[in-house]
């Protein structure tokens, strides 16, 4: 199965702060912030919601595409992705724009306060599934820039595409109309907890009114694991218990890796799911979005140790 992820490309400069964003933030002046942490560290990594959902797909042995805007500072990381196993043929260059920036404080609780440059993602609307040869069988929609999203969904329900909806991020972005545009004609809705609380508010819609639509529905909620939820009802998958935590970025795209990986192999929802689970788990351990590491079958014995596939995994070698 071919599979197109849109999204981000970004480089990501993670910092740490060393106490609790809430002990500093006081409610009753919220209206008026003004705040300044003092960090410990400074890191730069690639990063980018496509480009780390593709990185873990890559370690799992497929060979994801991946269509997205970048600047000319883009070539090392397009060869990191390359040597990982990323097609990135369909990542086209915007001379005059840098590669978007994301930058984030974590705090000891792993909370997070972060910011994003837009760069060269803010030309994605120049991009179209219709030059891409052969056509995808899912294309997945990520967070990128607002009109490349709208005109994505839009897209794809002209192509017949079927498209998994991650609105995640930019749902402060999108208007309500745009959001019930893009779930109304996905194949199936990815978000965490949080975010999903705002799209019910910003759109009206409960989860069993997006069920009516879509096939399915995931939920991630941190370190209380995820929720899977179709017309059939809600299964929950807790947590993998890490052997260290590292850094928290982009352990929501690990997770989607790992469900994709699994999906695209045809496995029951659940063991995607699950997959999924131990994706992120991988990632919490490592510092970045595209650090962590692993084999198919070391991840195929430690998936095993956590969860009880009856052999469901032996399909994927």
């Amino acid at each position: 199965m071919k599979i197109v992820l849109t999204g981000s490309i970004a480089f990501d400069y993670l910092m740490t702060f060393p106490g609790r964003f809430s002990e500093h933030i006081l409610p009753d002046k919220i209206e008026d912030i003004s705040i300044s942490f003092l960090v410990d560290n400074l890191v730069h990594r690639p990063g980018g919601v496509a480009a780390n959902i593709a990185y873990t797909l890559a370690l799992l042995g497929e060979r994801p595409l991946v269509m997205a805007t970048v600047g000319p500072d883009f070539e090392e990381h397009r060869q990191w992705l390359e040597s990982q196993g990323v097609d990135t043929s369909a990542i086209k260059v915007i001379p005059d724009l840098f590669t978007a920036s994301f930058f984030v404080n974590t705090d000891q609780a792993n909370a997070q306060i972060a910011s994003f440059y837009p760069g060269a993602m803010a030309k994605a609307s120049d991009l179209t599934f219709k030059e891409i040869d052969p056509m995808p069988d899912l294309a997945v929609i990520s967070p990128n820039d607002p009109q490349a999203m709208i005109d994505y969904v839009r897209e794809c329900c002209e192509l017949g595409i079927p498209y998994i909806y991650d609105p995640s991020q930019q749902i402060v972005r999108l208007s309500s109309e745009e959001l019930i545009e893009g779930i109304i004609g996905a194949h199936s809705l990815f978000s965490n907890d949080y975010e999903f609380s705002l799209i019910e508010e910003k759109t009206g819609f409960d989860l069993d009114g997006i069920l009516k639509s879509t096939g399915f529905v995931v939920i991630t909620r941190g370190d209380n694991g995820a929720d899977l939820f179709t017309a059939e009802g809600q299964v929950h998958v807790p947590a993998a218990l890490p052997e260290r935590i590292a850094d928290p970025t982009g352990v929501g795209d690990a997770f989607r890796g790992g469900f994709l990986k699994g999906y695209l192999n045809d496995l029951p929802l659940l063991r995607c799911a699950e997959m999924g689970v131990m994706a992120a788990t991988y990632c919490i351990e490592a510092e970045g979005p595209q650090s962590h590491s692993f084999t198919l079958d070391s991840f195929i014995k430690r998936y095993r140790q956590t969860f009880d596939d009856s052999g469901a995994l032996d399909l994927l070698r």
